[in-house]
């Protein structure tokens, strides 16, 4: 090919050389920005430490000054805004240089290629041409990779500073216990820029719903999907088979229900137990069985205890793990819980292990499903419906909603999710004949067909990183995730927003919803009573302590265990009134579970039985 066609395909050569500069100059100046932004981290802090260290001190000495708690509130958004427009800069940043570096070498490659060979040439000059050439690709290289590798570095630096420090303090002056020094907390946050997080506007409409295909804004996905679906199982059953109960809500229809007990007199604790490895997942119960998981990083292990003396049945070991997840220390190794069908207990862990062990704990099958790709480590919980082990997979690379064979550990479907990574867990609601598995996650709320995981519907309206799951009373399906909003889901053929308030979120206990009520839990302390029709709030009630645990409605009745142990239980009713706290003598972030006149509550090192 003659150098006056590589011209014409290639265009001027005066444009590839300006092109090349104009890219390495950016490049440089990108390169410069980023390290500038870390420079500015260092010398500045975007929340004043003072500030913090003030609020620390002034919120243990007066723990139920409301103004106090609001401004904890408005520093929080702060610190939280400057994270994601610092975390934005830097990941927009990184994606500018590595386009400009790609630009300047691909364009000083077409400068090569195009270069004019001299017809008469010496073969000592023809092999200092070459090394010019070759020098100047590998300086074009190096340089470039030495760019790229020092924005990579500050940006992994700046993770580390002032404006990730400052949220979390934050967070720790805002889940602070009175008289003791704050401890270290997850938020659930938002991986998106702040304006995403921000408060939405009281003109806008509080939810949309779209059309997966072609985008175009709609009511509703009508179902189409007519494959009859059973009724889930009874909530009477004496079973208490998978997370919050039948169907995942946290409604339990039991009465007889001790509200008084003493962990340290050991007044009605019939018998505690202690689990040999650490765990946040809660009890499952299937007849005179308890099923819980357990995980060091190294062992997985399914534990089965005799629910009537607490004694060890067996131990079940899944097996090493062979690739250690990332995960958050509050998270831990064994989150997920359980879920039991009378024939087997199946256990999922956050390496992607599940595996079904049999009553007398023999494993029955065990398979992977992938490492799940998930910054603070898998949490979902597993629930069943019929034969099938339904699996909520969010996570960072290809989402996705799962359901298995309860006999095999076989795919029976699988269905992609349009969603961001998420750790609350699915739920299965009854809507006259027919069943529905809802989920949530970033950006909607979902409604499939347990049978054969069509999605039947959605709703967009949720965001950041979704750790509560859903509640349900009275066909009304309730959302919430911090530093998003509350939303009420009407059911029925086309699902619709009945009410959304953005007043009081959860970033992590699931609230709990009854005919009348709904009664939401925030991490940092205050719970607060809605109508379930109209979203009017009855009641707040600020607490001295912080909840993990998720609170459950058992007959007329709310339990809410917070972290250090204390049960509080109050009427659900419209006005707040206390009927006791009763105190466990052990720290715990489980939700319990209850059935027959007793509780079964997880706490860091034991296993309890509570009960007249």
């Amino acid at each position: 090919m003659t150098n006056e066609v590589k011209n014409n395909k290639w265009g001027s050569n005066r444009t590839w050389i300006l092109t090349a500069r104009a890219a390495a100059i950016f490049a440089v100046l990108t390169c410069v920005l980023l390290v500038a932004n870390y420079v500015q981290l260092k010398k500045s802090d975007p929340v004043n430490m003072t500030v913090i260290t003030t609020l620390i001190e002034r919120l243990n000495q007066n723990p139920a000054d409301s103004v106090l708690r609001n401004e904890v509130r408005t520093l929080d958004l702060l610190s939280r805004k400057a994270y994601f427009t610092s975390k934005w800069q830097i990941r927009t940043g990184g994606y500018m240089l590595l386009a400009f570096i790609s630009i300047m070498v691909i364009a000083w490659q077409v400068i090569e290629y195009r270069k004019k060979i001299n017809p008469v040439i010496s073969e000592k000059k023809e092999d200092e041409s070459v090394l010019q050439r070759s020098m100047a690709r590998k300086w074009i290289l190096i340089g470039g990779g030495s760019m790229l590798a020092l924005a990579i570095l500050f940006a992994e630096l700046a993770s580390n500073d002032p404006i990730y420090k400052a949220r979390n303090l934050v967070s720790e002056v805002k889940n602070s216990v009175p008289g003791q020094p704050p401890a270290a907390i997850p938020e659930v946050i938002t991986e998106q820029e702040s304006v995403e997080v921000a408060q939405p506007d009281e003109n806008e409409q509080p939810a949309t719903v779209k059309n997966k295909e072609d985008s175009k804004p709609l009511t509703v996905i009508p179902a189409t999907d007519s494959t009859p679906v059973k009724k889930i199982a009874n909530v009477s059953s004496d079973n208490f088979p998978n997370f919050r109960g039948f169907g995942g809500i946290g409604v339990v229809k039991k009465k007889d229900i001790p509200v008084s007990w003493d962990g340290k007199t050991g007044k009605n604790i019939l018998w505690k137990t202690a689990i040999p490895l650490p765990g946040y997942n809660s009890p499952v119960i299937w007849g005179d069985r308890i099923f819980l998981t357990g995980s060091d990083g190294g062992k997985q292990e399914v534990f089965c205890i005799d629910r009537n003396n607490g004694k060890m049945l067996w131990t079940a070991d899944i097996g090493q793990m062979s690739e250690k997840p990332t995960i958050n220390e509050e998270t831990g190794y064994a989150a997920p819980t359980s879920v039991t069908d009378g024939d087997a207990v199946y256990s999922i862990f956050p390496t992607g292990d599940i595996a079904a062990v049999g009553m007398n704990g023999e494993i029955l099958w065990k398979k992977n499903l992938g490492l799940p790709k998930n910054y603070y480590g898998y949490a979902s919980s597993l629930i069943m419906y019929k034969d099938k082990i339904i699996i909520q997979y969010d996570q960072t690379a290809s989402p996705k909603v799962m359901a298995l064979s309860s006999k095999t550990g076989d795919v029976v479907w699988s269905t992609d999710r349009q969603v961001k990574v998420s750790w609350s867990s699915p739920i299965i609601v009854t809507q006259g004949t027919e069943a529905e598995l809802v989920l949530a996650a970033d950006p909607l709320v979902a409604g499939y067909n347990p049978e054969t995981g069509k999605e039947l519907w959605q709703l967009q309206c949720i965001s950041g990183e979704v750790g509560p799951s859903l509640a349900y009373g009275n066909g009304i399906i309730f959302s919430v995730s911090d530093y998003s909003q509350l939303s009420a889901i009407k059911l029925g053929s086309q699902p619709t927003i009945l009410w959304s308030d953005d007043e009081f979120l959860s970033d992590i206990p699931s609230p709990v919803a009854n005919d009348k009520y709904l009664f939401l839990a925030t991490s940092y302390g205050t719970v607060v009573c809605y109508d379930a029709l109209t979203g009017q709030k009855y009641w707040e009630q600020d607490f001295s302590s912080n909840f993990y645990s998720s609170p459950m409605l058992v007959g007329d009745k709310v339990y809410l265990l917070d972290k250090k142990g204390v049960m509080h239980i109050f009427s659900a009713d419209k006005e707040y009134k206390v009927i006791g706290e009763p105190a466990l003598g052990e720290a715990s972030v489980c939700t319990p579970a209850f059935t027959k006149g007793r509780i079964y509550l997880r706490g860091e090192n034991n296993l309890y039985c509570i009960g007249k």
